[in-house]
């Protein structure tokens, strides 16, 4: 099939995979109005609510998958098919499901109403499809709203809860300065260069028909606004208390789909409208990497809470994934793709076992409350194991091999002094995860603890299991997806890096 973006027409055939979900979100929210018996907070009610919202991300899932065979004419002027779109919106997808899958127990145990729930997961993967695929600033601006503003209410979804509703106020609040920030900076951009397209950006800098000051005022305030979005330091005061407050399957959704979909949209900005200020905007990154790697890794190491710990260590990782950024070669760039679905995978499966371990509610967060736990569930523990393993980065898993390729991309670029920051993160990290799984094996369970199996249905035990099962096979056989990775990454404009240029400290 040919598509020419000239006509209307295919351009809604470009956004099928939006399309499609987005239509299927507003049916799952009619459903949740117009149940036909029973409360929609009731077991039966929330899976068959679950299972329609998993059907849409799955039909979005084809039709994405439709779109590798499409041919297109001409450059692309708001919405653009290409490795990386396509590649991001199956980490989207996966962690939309994932999410829903495991959440079946804690919204009925909370008494959330499902059907909006699921409504605003598919909402706001809508918005992370269309910000990974846009060409245009404004359009990545409606975009990062429309996921955004599902995003706050995702974090004060529990009402009934006064820490959701605080952290749901908090991200509204910062998150609309954020936004403040990052259309400022759209309009200071559109001010220098008379567009606000990402190719014609690239077009008007190389030749240097730009205001420059004017443009590295507009690039700075974009970097503030996507530096908010991913959590990086110093902008990342506001992650803990919303990821801690927020109801955990959302916490689970936003701390890696939302975070990966502000990393691909960061990416594309900077690769594709800012390469010839490479030079300009490389420093930044570079320093932004390092402290978010040193300072999240250091206040991990002092949490007793598992839930807080795991968004300190989101944090963290948010750091490393900046490395491939600023290395800004095509290696780095497959190895951000690649990371990013094995960190979406074991980070919303983590958050799972939590939901479990705290009995789908929020008050046994702290690491004495797994004390016991590989003896009252051992193949839960052995799932929760791994993943905590696969986000330290041990040998044998997807998280191993995923920092691997990152820091190969560095080396490519000679970013040596990020390398060994990366190295240092992941020792210090073994401390805090290793912890966790120490009290699960090790420790006995707390006097008057119940000694029973925890309850999970089979659908979140199967999907745990098989996320793990994941994690695994792609620690040990990760050439697969990692060549669908470096395909992805070669429709981008990759620059000469920091180490050619002699910038790399």
């Amino acid at each position: 099939m040919t598509l020419d973006f000239v006509s209307g027409l295919d351009l809604v055939w470009a956004l099928l995979p939006e399309i499609v979900l987005s239509a299927w979100a507003m049916a799952v929210l009619l459903a949740g109005v117009w149940k036909t018996g029973g409360s929609e907070d009731e077991p039966e009610s929330v899976r068959g609510l679950g299972w329609l919202a998993i059907s849409g991300l799955v039909a979005a899932g084809v039709m994405n998958g439709l779109l590798y065979r499409v041919n297109v004419l001409g450059q692309p002027t708001m919405i653009t098919i290409d490795g990386l779109r396509l590649f991001s919106n199956w980490v989207f997808l996966g962690g939309a499901a994932l999410t829903i899958l495991i959440s079946f127990p804690y919204v009925t145990r909370q008494r959330l109403q499902a059907g909006e729930l699921y409504t605003l997961i598919l909402l706001c993967t809508v918005g992370m499809m269309v910000m990974a695929g846009t060409k245009n600033l404004l359009v990545l601006f409606l975009a990062l709203e429309t996921m955004s503003v599902a995003a706050y209410v995702l974090a004060g979804f529990n009402r009934r809860d006064r820490r959701s509703a605080e952290a749901g106020l908090k991200y509204l609040i910062l998150g609309a300065f954020s936004s403040g920030f990052l259309l400022y900076g759209i309009a200071l951009v559109w001010g220098a260069t008379g567009t606000v397209s990402l190719p014609q950006i690239a077009e008007t800098i190389e030749a240097g028909a730009g205001f420059t000051r004017l443009l590295l005022a507009g690039l700075g305030l974009l970097g503030i606004g996507f530096a908010f979005k991913v959590g990086l330091v110093p902008f990342h005061m506001w992650a803990p208390d919303v990821y801690e407050g927020a109801p955990t399957p959302s916490t689970a959704f936003m701390s890696a789909a939302v975070k990966a979909a502000s990393l691909v949209a960061f990416l594309r900005v900077l690769l594709e409208a800012f390469p010839d200020l490479y030079v300009s905007w490389y420093p930044v990154v570079w320093w932004l990497a390092a402290l978010t790697i040193v300072v999240a890794n250091l206040i991990a190491l002092t949490q007793s809470s598992v839930k807080r710990m795991l968004a300190y260590s989101s944090i963290a990782h948010g750091g490393y994934l900046l490395i491939a950024i600023a290395a800004a070669n095509e290696v780095a760039t497959a190895s951000l793709l690649f990371y990013l679905l094995v960190y979406t995978v074991m980070n919303v499966g983590a958050f799972g076992v939590l939901m479990i371990v705290g009995d789908h509610g929020e008050d046994r967060n702290g690491v004495e409350s797994y004390a016991g736990f590989g003896g009252k569930e051992p193949v839960l523990a052995v799932v929760f194991t791994i993943f905590l393993l696969s986000l330290a980065g041990f040998p044998g898993t997807g998280g191993f091999m995923a920092k691997i390729y990152l820091l190969q991309g560095a080396a490519d670029s000679r970013l040596w002094t990020l390398a060994v920051l990366l190295a240092l993160g992941t020792v210090a990290s073994y401390y805090y995860y290793l912890k966790v799984a120490w009290y699960m094996w090790m420790k006995p369970a707390r006097t008057g603890d119940a000694t029973g199996p925890v309850w999970a249905p089979p659908s979140m035990r199967a999907a745990l299991i098989a996320s793990a099962v994941v994690i695994v096979y792609l620690g040990v056989f990760p050439g697969g997806l990692l060549e669908g990775a470096r395909a992805a990454a070669e429709g981008l404009g990759l620059i000469a890096t920091a180490g050619t240029l002699g910038l790399a400290p």
